[in-house]
């Protein structure tokens, strides 16, 4: 099955969410003020957030006011408007030329960080890229030793030390030890956005990358997970205090009914969205495709 087969079976939960939403708001042929705002709390209850949710109307409002329209028509405008909204920030993960080329990974606990780290290096080793991971999880043995089940499995080198260590140190060694490499992963501890010495330690280790070389690390990725929803929106805010983020990797889309998070993420913070993940599987990590998104989320065909 294509991903993005998969992903539209993923996201049935919030296309028939949507679909039936539509079904009951457009029962008249025409579009006037009250389908209009019945639609609206609509696409706010999806996730969607309320900025993109008032450009959906607007651009419904332009074109189709007091005129005939079904329920593929304003599908069809949805898909148009969420993937003008995406497409800017359709994007894959750069990899710079300077050995080697660093990428620190954020997130909280759960959201599939550790294994989003290992389809990553999975796909660049794939590539014939020399990969390396770095273990600045040293809060929970749980994390080094989960990150070293992916590495044995992917016959990746693995910089790690004991538990309690200093994560900045882990990972000063990790770079020292990676100049021939091709890419270096950083994996950084689960944090709870309200946990102050966590985050603290999160941007000592982009201080000490920092002092290295001013231009590292050349990516800060934060791992989000789709079912969250709005929490979501959250998490980037507390990150982005604490480091410069780069990017977002959106996982478990598959089974949510909260997918339209995806676009108000992208028109709130206006970072790219490297990838989305949909399952367990090394292939379930695919670049974002704004279109077959878009038309995934409201199980669109055409």
């Amino acid at each position: 099955m294509r991903f993005f087969d998969k992903l539209k079976q993923g996201l049935k939960k919030t296309s028939s969410k949507l679909s039936e939403g539509l079904k009951t708001v457009f029962i008249h042929k025409k579009l006037n003020a009250s389908t209009l705002e019945e639609l609206h709390d609509l696409l706010i209850m999806s996730d969607l957030g309320a900025s993109v949710s008032d450009k959906i109307i607007h651009t419904l409002k332009s074109q189709k006011f007091d005129k005939d329209i079904t329920v593929d028509d304003v599908k069809n405008i949805i898909v148009d408007e969420i993937t003008r909204i995406l497409e800017p920030f359709a994007h894959t993960i750069p990899l710079q030329k300077q050995n080697p080329c660093v990428i620190l990974i954020a997130g909280v606990n759960g959201t599939g960080k550790t294994t989003t780290i290992a389809k990553l290096a999975h796909h660049w080793k794939n590539q014939g890229h020399d990969v390396r991971l770095a273990a600045a999880d040293t809060f929970r043995a749980a994390a080094v030793e989960q990150l070293e089940v992916w590495a044995n499995r992917l016959n990746i080198p693995l910089y790690k030390s004991h538990e309690g260590a200093d994560p900045a140190s882990v990972v000063f060694r990790a770079f020292e030890s990676s100049k021939d490499a091709d890419i270096l992963i950083i994996d950084t501890a689960g944090r709870l956005h309200n946990k102050k010495y966590l985050m603290d330690e999160l941007e000592k280790i982009h201080r000490v990358l920092k002092k290295i070389n001013p231009g590292l690390p050349h990516e800060a990725i934060i791992v989000l997970d789709a079912t969250t929803g709005q929490n979501a929106l959250q998490q980037v805010e507390f990150f982005s205090k604490t480091i410069p983020l780069t990017g977002l990797i959106l996982t478990k889309l598959d089974g949510t009914a909260k997918g339209g998070i995806v676009v108000a993420l992208a028109e709130r913070y206006k970072l790219p969205i490297y990838a989305i993940g949909i399952g367990e599987n090394y292939d379930d990590l695919q670049a974002f495709d704004a279109r077959e998104f878009a038309k995934s989320l409201v199980d669109l065909d055409a």
